[in-house]
């Protein structure tokens, strides 16, 4: 019988990286609903990858991988947003 050593798990990561990706999908709704709902939650993606990248660091680089897909979710929320997405018809 193998015993297996629980894997180090960093819930804040995959909060961030299901921020993210939803702030991404609602970014392009038009007249302000985008830029408000999908632009809120990129901010808060954003401060729960900060962390989340801090404590993978402390952890060897455990969990680091959701949060990079998070940080690339709210640039391209961003940038979607500087464009014009979620603001005009």
């Amino acid at each position: 019988m193998t015993n297996y050593a629980p894997r180090a798990k960093n819930g804040i990561a995959w909060a961030a990286f299901w921020f993210g990706l939803a702030g991404l999908v609602l970014m392009p709704i038009p007249l302000f609903i985008g830029f408000i709902l999908g632009g809120g939650l990129s901010l808060v993606a954003a401060v729960l990858a900060v962390i989340a990248l801090l404590k993978g660091l402390s952890r060897e680089g455990k969990g680091i991988a959701p949060t990079v897909f998070a940080a690339i979710f709210i640039a391209l929320t961003w940038t979607g947003i500087a464009n014009g997405g979620g603001i005009l018809w």
